[in-house]
Formats: C-alpha cells, sequence, structure tokens
C-alpha cells in the first residue's frame, strides 16, 4: 500500500488533486458527499462537483492549498444521505505524490466532534448579516442554543443555553402548539411562522420562525436549527441598549468557548482548528492566519480568508526577517498595521519586497505574538480587517490574553509526553500497592483521576498492618488535582503512617498530621478518614478530618452510613483534637470508603450519592462479589456522576 492509498484509506471522506483542482483519487466516503459514483468524479474538477453555493468556497479553498503550499480549512456544506444537509470542517493541504514525485492537494474531511459549535459559524455569519437570529436544537437533550445573529434579535433570547420547556412557557399560549409542529416538521422547504414572545425585559414579541435540520459533520449528530426574524417594533433607546447588553454576553460566551477550546486542546492539530475555525469570526474580521515558528522559520495556516500571496510570502519566513509578523514573534510585542502608508513608513525597506508592499488602502492587520514568559518566541496570529478600523484597547488586551493562552496550551501540547511521564511517575510513586494478604480481610483500592489538568490528584487511599496486628485503613483528599495536591497527598500520607507505628490511635493520627501541617504553612488543606481494624474480633476504631462518612454493607444487601467523629480538614485550625468512636464489623460484611468525586456531583447531593454506593454495596455483597468486585462495581457507578474531580474507592471486607 503506497502512500496514496493510506492519505484515502479513511472512514471519513478524502480525495487526492492535482494542482489545477481536478480529482485524481478518492474514498467511498468522499464520493458520497459529491453526489456520484467513484468513477464518474475521477478527472473532473472537485470545486464544481459542489452544490453551486459551496462552489467557491470549495475551489477557493484548493487554490489556497496548491498555491501557497499551507493548510487551509473551511467549513463546507453538502446534501446528507439523509436528507438534512451535512456542515463539515474540510482541510486541504500539498501532499508530494510517491509515484509520479509530483505535488497534490490532499482534501480530507477533520473531526469537530469537540467542537460542534465551529460548524455552524458560517451560518451564525450569514444570519448576522441578514439581520436574523440563529439557534439550534438538540432533541435529546430538549436543550436551545443560541449561536448569535443581530445583536436585536438575540436580545430577546438572553440565556445563550436554555431548556425547550423554558421557551415553550414564554410562547403565548395559542401559539405554542404552532411552535411545538416547527420543530416537528423541520422541513427542507421551511416557511415562516409568527409567534407571540413573552420576553423578561419588554413584554411580547411578534416572532417569525422558520427551522431545519442539519447534520454537524460527517457522521456526525443531526440537530434541528431555527432562524428567527423579530417582527416587533420597538422604541430605538431600549432596543440599543438591549442589543449591547446581549451583544456583550454573547461576546463573553463566545470568549469563553474561545479559551475553552484552547485550553482543552490536546495536539497541535486541534489547536489549529480552534484558531482557524474562531479567531476571525470572535473578532470580526475578514480572514486569519497562524505562523507557528519552526526551527527559526514561520509555519503558516489560513483560514483561507487571507489573500494567497500574502500566506505564500510569509511560510517558510525566517524569524530573522525585517518584517512585521516575524519582529511581533521575535520581540514579543503585538503589531497594528492601519493601511499601506503606515507599513511603508514603519518597515521602509518593503520596497525591495514588492509582494509585501501590495497591502491595499483598504487593508488593516493586527499581529498578536503567542508567547509564554521566559519561553522562545512560539508563533503569532494575524488578522485582517478593512481599512479605518481600529480595535480598542480592550479588544487589544483581550486578543493578547487568547494568544498567551494558545502560547500556553501550544508549550503544553510540544511538552505533553514528559508531561505524561511525570504524571505516571508521580501517581505510581504517591498511591501504594496493597498487601496481597491481609488477615480475615479482603481489601480492594481503586483511584480514577480527574478529567481536568494532568492525570492525578489529589485523592488516596492506604492499608497496611500495624504492629499490634491490626490494620489501618485510610482514605483522603488533599485539594486540587496537580502536581502539587499530588504532593501533598503523598507528604499526608506517609506522615500518617510514619505517625501510627508509634501513635496507633487514628485520633491521635489526625491530630499529630494536623499539627504537621500547619506548622509548614501549606497553602492547601486535606480531608481524611482513619480506621483502626482488628481482623480477629471485627472492632473498628475511627476518626475523621472533614471527610465523606464511611459505609458499612451487608450480606443481606442492606447498609447504613457512620459518619464518624472527629474535627476539621487537616492544616487549617492548629490546636485541634480529633475525637474517635468504635463500632463493629460483622463477618461478611464490608466498609466502603470513598472520596468526594464518588458520591457528589452536579445533578447528586452527598446524601443521595452515599444512598446510592450503600445499595450498590450491599447488593454486591448478596450476590457473593468479592472486595475487587465490589470496587469495580463502585466505580463504574461513578461515572454517572459527572463530577470532574479525581475518584478513590477503598473496600474492606471481613471474611
Amino acid at each position: 500500500m503506497d502512500a496514496s492509498d493510506e492519505l484515502l484509506r479513511r472512514a471519513d471522506p478524502a480525495a487526492l488533486l492535482t494542482l489545477d483542482g481536478v480529482i485524481s483519487g478518492l474514498n467511498a466516503a468522499m464520493a458520497t458527499v459529491l453526489g456520484r459514483p467513484a468513477e464518474q468524479c475521477l478527472g473532473r474538477d472537485f470545486g464544481y462537483l459542489w452544490p453551486a453555493s459551496q462552489r467557491m468556497s470549495a475551489e477557493s479553498l484548493v487554490v489556497h492549498a496548491a498555491r501557497t503550499k499551507t493548510v487551509a480549512m473551511r467549513v463546507l456544506e453538502f446534501p446528507g444521505r439523509a436528507g438534512a444537509p451535512v456542515a463539515c470542517l474540510i482541510e486541504a493541504r500539498s501532499v508530494k505524490d510517491p509515484a509520479g514525485d509530483e505535488q497534490l492537494v490532499w482534501v480530507h474531511a477533520l473531526d469537530a466532534r469537540n467542537d460542534l459549535a465551529s460548524l455552524m459559524i458560517p451560518f451564525r455569519t450569514a444570519t448576522t448579516a441578514a439581520d436574523l437570529g440563529l439557534w439550534m436544537y438538540s432533541p435529546h437533550e430538549h436543550q436551545l442554543e443560541w449561536l448569535g445573529g443581530a445583536p436585536a434579535l438575540a436580545a430577546t433570547f438572553p440565556d445563550p443555553t436554555t431548556y425547550l420547556s423554558t421557551v415553550i412557557s414564554a410562547v403565548h399560549a395559542d401559539d405554542r402548539e404552532a411552535f411545538r409542529q416547527l420543530l416537528r416538521a423541520a422541513s427542507a422547504k421551511p416557511s415562516w411562522v409568527r409567534l407571540r414572545y413573552l420576553t423578561q425585559h419588554d413584554g411580547w414579541h411578534q416572532l417569525a420562525v422558520q427551522t431545519g435540520r442539519i447534520q454537524l459533520g460527517y457522521d456526525g449528530p443531526e440537530r434541528i436549527f431555527g432562524v428567527v426574524r423579530d417582527d416587533t417594533k420597538q422604541e430605538k433607546r431600549r432596543k440599543k441598549a438591549q442589543a449591547a447588553l446581549t451583544a456583550e454576553r454573547r461576546r463573553a460566551k463566545e470568549i469563553a468557548e474561545f479559551s475553552s477550546a484552547l485550553i482543552t486542546a490536546a495536539t497541535a492539530q486541534e489547536l489549529q482548528q480552534v484558531v482557524l475555525t474562531r479567531l476571525a469570526a470572535t473578532f470580526g474580521a475578514s480572514g486569519a492566519l497562524l505562523a507557528l515558528v519552526d526551527e527559526g522559520r514561520l509555519r503558516v495556516s489560513t483560514d483561507a480568508g487571507i489573500a494567497m500571496w500574502e500566506v505564500d510570502v510569509l511560510h517558510g519566513m525566517s524569524l530573522d526577517h525585517p518584517s512585521p509578523l516575524p519582529e511581533a514573534i521575535r520581540t514579543g510585542r503585538p503589531q497594528f498595521i492601519s493601511d499601506r502608508d503606515e507599513y511603508i513608513r514603519r518597515w521602509p525597506h518593503a520596497a525591495a519586497y514588492p509582494r509585501l508592499a501590495r497591502l491595499g488602502p483598504d487593508y488593516a492587520a493586527s499581529i498578536t505574538p503567542l508567547i509564554e514568559a521566559g519561553n522562545q518566541p512560539l508563533g503569532g496570529w494575524l488578522v485582517t480587517y478593512g481599512s479605518g478600523y481600529k480595535p480598542s484597547l480592550d479588544e487589544r488586551t483581550l486578543m493578547g490574553t487568547l494568544a498567551d493562552l494558545a502560547g500556553q496550551a501550544l508549550r503544553r501540547i510540544r511538552s505533553q509526553q514528559a508531561r505524561v511521564e511525570l504524571a505516571a511517575a508521580l501517581q505510581k510513586t504517591m498511591l501504594p500497592t496493597l498487601a496481597e494478604h491481609l488477615p480475615g480481610l479482603e481489601v480492594a483500592a481503586r483511584y480514577r483521576p480527574s478529567r481536568d489538568g494532568l492525570d492525578i490528584g489529589g485523592d488516596w487511599y492506604d492499608a497496611f498492618v500495624m504492629p499490634d496486628g491490626a490494620v489501618a485503613l485510610e482514605i483522603g483528599d488533599a485539594q486540587g488535582h496537580d502536581v502539587d495536591a499530588a504532593a501533598l497527598m503523598g507528604q499526608v500520607r506517609l506522615s500518617m503512617r510514619a505517625i501510627a507505628a508509634q501513635e496507633p490511635d487514628p485520633g491521635t493520627v489526625l491530630t499529630r498530621t494536623n499539627e504537621l501541617l500547619v506548622t509548614m504553612a501549606t497553602a492547601r488543606f486535606a480531608s481524611c478518614t482513619m480506621l483502626h481494624l482488628d481482623p480477629r474480633d471485627g472492632r473498628v476504631t475511627g476518626a475523621s478530618a472533614g471527610h465523606v462518612p464511611v459505609l458499612c454493607a451487608r450480606k443481606d444487601s442492606s447498609h447504613c452510613i457512620r459518619e464518624l467523629p472527629g474535627g476539621p480538614v487537616l492544616g487549617v485550625v492548629p490546636d485541634t483534637e480529633y475525637r474517635e468512636e468504635t463500632f463493629t464489623l460483622d463477618e461478611d460484611s464490608a466498609l466502603v470508603m470513598v472520596t468526594d468525586g464518588v458520591v457528589e456531583g452536579p445533578g447528586l447531593t452527598l446524601e443521595a450519592g452515599l444512598e446510592r454506593v450503600g445499595t450498590l454495596a450491599g447488593a454486591a455483597l448478596h450476590d457473593g462479589l468479592n472486595a475487587e468486585e465490589t470496587a469495580d462495581r463502585i466505580l463504574d457507578s461513578a461515572v454517572g456522576v459527572d463530577h470532574l474531580d479525581d475518584v478513590a474507592v477503598l473496600v474492606i471486607r471481613r471474611t
């Protein structure tokens, strides 16, 4: 299989084109997108096979990649197999044909499942230009998301995301069935339906709405989108104030989404997608490009909204080149160019570079470096505007903040392997290996890292045999889920082991550990529960430092919640004495110790979470499961809690 076959052996649509845009090869998925058998596509012009409304965009995408040898991306729309149109993020890049050694253009669909809202940006731009509003409805989640559009219309819907029931409750009672029918129909030939809608601020509005269906991404989810027109005549001053307020809310949401997408980008490809799909739209620019430093030269990619000659002259440019983009990246100082005269005045060498001097009088550009304090230049981005545009101080500050986030993300991505190794080493070091055989007991532990930050955290557990033959059991949670949290967790766990060797009583161990942490003046705290279990008679002595209660499950499937006495979390209040409680663990019964990520979440209270885990543990014992299987069942249930925190489970069954 040669490299050309490899480029086409994909589940998503892919094609290889000549530099003139003629199809030389494609896979079945791309043939489906183009709406005809593969053999009828070969030798045809790629752009011509797209629907008329998308033809110019498709051709522009290919021309950018062919002439500039840079990566270009654009959202294109094509008819779907199920009747609903499909919006897909398409990438074009120059590649070399290994067979004939000629340059080809590889066009393929990108996976945008982690950023579906970006696929709707062209539709949002179109509705904004038409003074309309745009929303998207997810039937499975029963939620409507306001995607933007005319600011005056957006003021009618102050909440970016809301439940369908909330929207219906604001529709006039006589119009609600028409609205429901509108969502059910969502036909390919939509018609305007008039609805009376009650807003929070200025009473009833007369809206005209039409709907349609769209599939987001190749083999992606189907959504219903709605276009809204406000036919209500309102007093101008109030309308302007409402529009400004809602525009600010929408902008805040866009910035939050942009920031979140930058922070969560896991690869350079994802970072590139985030910048090129969002940057120009977020700042009202006509185009954007991203330049990354690679061995002292610029590697440029574009959203295809910037002239080809400009991208071509920048790609491969030395970081030492005396022109605006390399200078901004090299010095870390943003640049703004209002027109050609300013460019030539500030960079008089432009006459020696005719292509750089072709900046038209209707052209303005803003350049922002991607920097991270104390590190080498990473890259920068450039956005273009019409002449006369002057970004405000707030906008320049905001763009700089986003560029800082992008720089941090890029640095993080490039050092990801080292971070993963660090996480694995820390986690392996900090979490103990439980003894294989504890007399009269089965002990099992499980840990799952947080979904936010490094794959390490502050949750811990421990179980070890004491000098008197009893077994010490502990579980706790150090604040945070990062390297510092893991370090504090390790300090607390090892300190408790050392203290327990001399002072076996749990209350005393917590008291001494608290004194140690207070003396260290650490900026973080930790919660903890410690038990002292004698497997011979089941006698348990326990104390808690602000931690989740312990659960006791029995073989008859019943359970109880035991909230131990003790005191506040460790490391905060000096001179704290932690009280103890003693109880008995019967044979064939089990203690379940967890951290809060197992039993608390956005939709789950602590009380409900404890009942849930207790019921699961009781059922597991009733079903004859051992400690390992019981711990697995509890950990699996924690997924439903939807908590971002790391989680730990410790199960102790007396045999």
